[in-house]
């Protein structure tokens, strides 16, 4: 990847999550040096600092369940249109926060690349699919909502800002899933999202089906958007998430697709979403985020540096 202008944005939006703590996220990142492992890699660095959300409206929705729709609706009208902007002039990295800011991501970011007449094309590396509706919804979390929302799926018009331009459900791969509920596991068939949850990983290995995904990127000429939460990871190497499921993506699993996200040289934007301080172990988590980033961005396995002692 050669060298890029990258644009940090902090979008400390927890209204979506049923655990306090991620609007701390975006200071772990900056505090993890997110920065300095940019501008080490040579990369331009652009820090917008923290994002508002745009102005409330009053809204509720028939689902009585469904949780702060009017914050998330006007964090999703405030970051579509940031994503959008920050889009022409360099790669946005926008961290938060939890994942209901991916609602305004991508539809900014497919709004973009509509009007450039390509494709936007999704790389979600989640233990969820994210893919409620404000009708299925069980939690009222929103933070399960945003892919639903970006694809066009049924019942978000009147509460959600139009979208520009859908992105196409087959345009997305989704890696590490391991917790769906029964009404997305359906939306997700229908729809024809590509799912490859961790048996497919453990059965496949992590490699030949990223390859496989990029290789479709690449020659649809398509831009290529990453969705990354914190728990995408195991929780053993990563402990500062409030959604924790067992069985996630080892610390060298991780690596391998960060290390071929930068080979591939596809990547146009990137979400850090979900990360929590509050639950980390003196800022683990957050320095290895900042240390994956910088394998997307670059960093080669024989740069590593030591952690502890010598070598």
């Amino acid at each position: 990847m050669p060298s890029t202008t990258c644009i940090l944005l902090g979008a400390p939006v927890q209204e979506g999550a049923g655990r306090l703590g991620c609007d701390m996220g975006p200071s772990a990142f900056r505090a993890a040096g997110l920065t300095a492992a940019l501008e080490e890699l040579g990369h331009r660095v652009s820090d917008r600092g923290n994002l508002a959300p745009a102005r409330l409206r009053a809204l509720k929705h028939p689902n009585p369940i469904v949780k702060n729709l009017p914050e998330i609706a006007a964090w999703t009208e405030a970051l579509a249109e940031a994503s959008y902007r920050m889009s022409a002039e360099g790669m946005p990295i926008v961290f938060g926060g939890d994942h209901s800011l991916a609602a305004g991501t991508l539809s900014g970011l497919s709004r973009r690349a509509a009007e450039q007449g390509r494709e936007l094309f999704v790389l979600w590396l989640d233990a969820h699919p994210d893919f409620h509706t404000l009708d299925s919804t069980a939690s009222g979390n929103l933070h399960g909502c945003p892919v639903a929302y970006a694809t066009g799926q049924a019942g978000f018009d009147g509460f959600f800002p139009t979208l520009a331009a859908p992105v196409k459900a087959a345009n997305i791969c989704m890696m590490g899933i391991r917790s769906v509920d029964p009404a997305e596991r359906r939306a997700l068939t229908a729809a024809g999202v590509t799912v490859h949850d961790m048996r497919a990983i453990d059965e496949h290995g992590m490699g030949p089906l990223l390859k496989a995904f990029l290789q479709r990127v690449e020659a649809a000429n398509g831009i290529l958007h990453v969705s990354f939460d914190v728990d995408f990871l195991d929780p053993g190497i990563a402990p500062a998430v409030g959604t924790t499921v067992p069985g996630g993506a080892t610390f060298r699993e991780a690596h391998l697709v960060m290390e071929m996200l930068h080979d591939s040289g596809l990547v146009r934007s990137l979400d850090l979403v979900e990360l929590n301080p509050f639950l980390d172990e003196r800022g683990r988590t957050a320095i290895l985020l900042v240390d994956l980033v910088a394998s997307l961005m670059g960093r080669r396995v024989m740069d590593r540096p030591t952690r502890a002692g010598t070598a």
